[in-house]
């Protein structure tokens, strides 16, 4: 993968990351107070959104 590429994909994880916090800080800011409570959140948030989006996209793929 280029180093452009690369890039890319960080800039979006980021933008990405951005929108999953501020949802989860709108919906359950005391989630946020702790380091377990983040991970909650971000697993949860990985899990409704982000993983079920990859693995649609990856079986379109191989069809």
């Amino acid at each position: 993968m280029t180093e452009s590429k690369k890039n890319e994909i960080r800039d979006h994880v980021q933008a990405i990351a951005a929108i999953l916090y501020k949802d989860s800080e709108s919906r359950e800011p005391e989630k946020l107070t702790s380091l377990e409570g983040v991970e909650i959140a971000v697993r949860e948030q990985m899990q409704l959104c982000v993983s079920k989006d990859i693995g649609i996209f990856l079986s379109r793929q191989a069809r």
